[in-house]
């Protein structure tokens, strides 16, 4: 094993994770660590007191603010932007962006020095997977994230409804879920506050709200508030409503989980067990399975072929077994 080669591959991730830590959104405003990444934060005004001085570190920070913002325009950036919102992970585009190259290099060179020494075929395969690790990692966060936020929804709209009938206004209301509230219905609410008493008008934070928390109960309720205040009405009844519509669904979703979930697993065994099992048999009898990655004529294409059936097999149960409701 060629060790001063294996040396420099170390040095080249640890400069690379380096770098990934000093690209930190360091010069953001106190008013972006508070809202998020959602309001336009070049036309928000500042708050008064909270004007800093701009330090060494604040300066060298401008590569950071170059790089997110020529990355932010491309259609990768706006689109995991928002995902990275939605998932709660402190991370700029930039951080994100590096993240999948050190994934990809690191997994690709454990596959080619560890796990399947010198087959260069399967250090590729570790680096195509490596390289969507962290998003991954961003859907699982959201995914899980918004589900705990949509099961606290039916509880949310109990106190919500219970201030308004003490005779709190719908913003008293809003600050007395996000102080009783856990997370992540209180900071999201928290996040509505701060915007109002900033400046920005009660749809628009509702509406940044919905960004990051897309679902359908929510956007019902969004929308209730939205016509209440401006064509009146009990505003207490119309979500005690919705609470219990919320609720049944609720339910219906948790009874469709359990009848699914037999299907799902039988999805990810079917779509993992190949794959599970050609690495054993790899590990086992290299050069039985090795065959298969030195045949570029017959073995690659039947690999590629294998692959792309898992896939679409996985695609299949997953859309048979996701019933909307």
């Amino acid at each position: 094993m060629n060790i001063p080669l294996i040396i420099g591959i170390v040095v080249v991730v640890v400069v690379l994770l380096l770098a990934v830590l000093s690209i930190r959104g360091r010069n953001s405003s106190v008013v972006e660590d508070r809202l998020g990444r959602y309001a336009d934060f070049q036309q928000l005004p500042r708050i008064e007191g909270e004007d800093r001085k701009v330090t060494k570190k604040e300066k060298e920070s401008a590569l950071s603010k170059r790089m997110n913002a020529s990355l932010e325009k491309s259609s990768f950036g706006a689109r995991y932007k928002t995902e990275l919102a939605r998932a709660d992970l402190n991370l700029t585009i930039a951080e994100f962006a590096a993240l999948h190259v050190i994934t990809a290099i690191g997994l690709g060179f454990v596959c080619y020095f560890v796990l399947f020494t010198g087959q260069f075929v399967m250090a590729i395969l570790g680096a195509a997977v490596g390289m969507f690790i962290p998003r991954f990692y961003v859907s699982f966060k959201k995914s899980q994230r918004l589900r705990k936020f949509e099961e606290q929804m039916p509880d949310l709209l109990s106190l919500w409804v219970n201030s308004l009938r003490s005779g709190y206004s719908t913003m008293q209301s809003l600050d007395a879920i996000a102080r009783e509230s856990g997370d992540p219905s209180g900071p999201e609410f928290k996040r509505v506050i701060m915007e109002v008493q900033i400046g920005l008008p009660q749809e628009t934070a509702l509406a940044h709200l919905l960004d990051r928390m897309p679902s359908e109960d929510l956007d019902l309720i969004i929308t209730a508030v939205n016509i209440q205040r401006e064509v009146g009405g009990n505003l207490a009844e119309i979500l005690e409503t919705i609470g219990h519509t919320i609720r049944e669904r609720i339910k219906l979703k948790g009874e469709i989980r359990v009848l699914t979930a037999q299907g799902r697993i039988t999805g990810y065994l079917i779509s993992f067990l190949p794959i599970a099992l050609g690495l054993f048999l790899n590990a086992v009898n290299p050069n039985y399975v090795g065959r298969l990655f030195s045949d570029r004529f017959c073995g690659w294409p039947m690999i590629a072929l294998a692959l792309i059936m898992i896939g679409l097999g996985t695609a299949i149960i997953q859309r048979i077994v996701d019933i909307e409701i």
